[in-house]
């Protein structure tokens, strides 16, 4: 048996308590570890601009980070995460419109991928209410849809159908119409296309709260799938090729019928988070939600007229069996005494 003199034992003592004091375990998993600021982008559309609000308190009540908000948009946003590392982080990223130079990004080093901020991918494509198709069972597919335009009588033109496609200028309009004239659908149907995005919405809404059946394009997550029970109607299988002709007006081949593909939407970072802040790096790889999730958080800001931030914090308050599953739980509680 060996045996060790006081003073050898103090020095070891000594050397473990300064081993502990370097290195809190506690400490490293919920504070921000980086005194730079995180700066996340706030997206012009609801869903990014409300995580924007909820990642932003989290930071900085939980982790003590120190954190700013920025105008964004995917474009400018990405451009500035790759040239310049700002803002940190894009909690939205739809990633098909820079698909070449985010790739890029990633394998020269200026950027990560922490998570996928929507799980199941966004969706874009063709619905009918439930309450139709219960009443309707054969409706499944748009095919089945376009063979019964009586069910869906245009309010000005009672002989035909009527679709309701996007405002004039937007993207979807170009794809809609394309599927309009792929499905040969101008001899019993009318293609309706609303004055604004607003109008849209109205109209979807109105036929809902009068129960009345209405064929619609439309895309989530947004506040009116998750308000509104709709069904996706069955348009087929994805074709990328002929989703990019049906897109780009100076495609002269002939417009083809393909389903909408699922645009990835991912928490975007630019690469210095991994390295200056490995703990909120880790964070964020917890966040993702679901199509359903990120619509349920919308409906409170549509019916509430509420903002990004006042969204946000509603969905902190309300939905804490979600988001406490990303943090420690001393970091949940300081949020929550926060709120």
């Amino acid at each position: 048996m060996t045996f060790c003199s006081k003073g050898a034992v103090a020095a070891v003592l000594a050397f473990s308590l300064g081993a502990l004091l370097s290195h809190p375990v506690q400490a490293q998993e919920t504070t921000c570890g980086t005194d730079r600021k995180i700066d996340i982008a706030e997206m012009t559309w609801p869903s990014a601009a409300a995580l924007a609000h909820i990642h932003a308190v989290i930071l900085e009540k939980g982790y003590g980070c120190s954190v700013g908000l920025v105008t964004g948009d995917t474009v400018p946003t990405s451009s500035s995460m790759l040239s310049r590392g700002t803002p940190a982080i894009a909690p939205e990223l739809w990633t098909s419109a820079i698909e070449e130079p985010w790739a890029n990004g990633i394998k020269d080093g200026k950027v990560v991928k922490l998570a996928d901020a929507i799980t199941d991918g966004t969706i874009e494509g063709w619905f009918i209410p439930r309450y139709t198709q219960e009443a309707n069972p054969e409706l499944v597919t748009a095919k089945d849809v376009i063979a019964h335009p009586e069910l869906f009588p245009d309010p000005e033109d009672s002989s035909k159908g009527r679709l309701y496609s996007c405002p004039p200028g937007w993207a979807c309009e170009l794809s809609t119409s394309a599927l309009f004239t792929a499905f040969d659908m101008k001899k019993t149907w009318n293609l309706f296309s609303p004055g604004s995005g607003g109008a849209l919405d109205a109209s979807i809404a109105r036929a809902f709260l009068r129960k009345q059946p209405i064929l619609f394009y439309y895309w989530g997550p947004t506040a009116i799938l998750g308000k509104y029970d709709a069904v996706q109607l069955d348009l087929g299988p994805t074709k990328p090729d002929v989703y990019v002709c049906n897109t780009d007006p100076d495609c002269d081949k002939p417009k083809g019928v393909t389903a909408y593909p699922s645009s990835p939407a991912i928490v975007g970072a630019a690469a210095w988070i991994k390295t200056d802040a490995p703990v909120i790096a880790d964070y964020f790889s917890k966040v993702g939600l679901s199509n359903k999730e990120i619509s349920d958080i919308l409906v409170y800001g549509d019916e509430n007229k509420a903002d990004a931030a006042a969204t946000a914090e509603n969905f902190l308050k309300t939905k804490t069996d979600v988001w406490t599953k990303w943090v420690p739980a001393d970091v949940a509680e300081k949020v929550k005494a926060a709120l």
